[in-house]
């Protein structure tokens, strides 16, 4: 990832392309749209796991949220986010270098978090994925106040894979309409959008 996000990195100092928005722009005008849709509080808590290129969080500050928070293991995709931040003009946008996996005591409370492509990064890790997933839900529930939301988009995992994930601690509140296609007679989705709530 790092090597990736040097290279983005270098072409945003080069000619001002922020590089690969996961999932297109149409993600994350879903999730700020749901977020309208519930009135959720522009003062609201929201931390995007593994910001990238910190993207979504500028779109988020144009719709009007104030308490933004990125992380990122990679300093790469961090020092990125931090330029397009600055290029944005949008410097309340706080952005941390932090594994999810081990999140430092600070990082809790939020009211809202958000994962595009995180949890499918992780889980595609050929070491131990199955207890580096288990790890990431332990890291949500520690740093998602109780009672809130949690976003994610995928494109490895079905609903039910992912109902069946985060079945500890969460609960479905909608799927999101996502694209559809057809293949052989049977339609389906390319990539999943869940909202899940964290029980009391």
């Amino acid at each position: 990832w790092d090597a990736a996000y040097e290279r983005e990195l270098q072409t945003f100092q080069d000619i001002g392309d922020v590089g690969e928005i996961w999932f297109g722009e149409e993600s994350m005008v879903r999730i700020i749209r749901w977020l309208e849709k519930q009135k959720i509080p522009l003062d609201s808590s929201v931390l995007d796991i593994g910001t990238g290129n910190g993207v979504l969080l500028i779109e988020l500050a144009k719709s009007g949220y104030t308490d933004l928070t990125g992380i990122d293991y990679s300093p790469s995709a961090i020092q990125l986010s931090e330029k397009v931040r600055e290029k944005e003009g949008m410097p309340n946008i706080k952005l941390k270098v932090e594994d999810f996996l081990a999140p430092s005591a600070e990082l809790s409370g939020f009211e809202i978090c958000i994962d595009k492509g995180t949890f499918d990064a992780i889980s595609l890790n050929p070491d131990n994925a199955v207890g580096k997933r288990k790890q990431y839900v332990r890291s949500l529930c520690s740093v998602l106040k109780p009672e809130g939301f949690f976003l994610i988009t995928s494109c490895n995992w079905t609903k039910e894979e992912l109902l069946n994930e985060f079945r500890e601690g969460f609960e479905i509140l909608e799927e999101l309409p996502t694209p559809k296609f057809c293949f052989g007679g049977r339609i389906g989705n390319s990539v999943t959008a869940l909202v899940f709530q964290r029980k009391k």
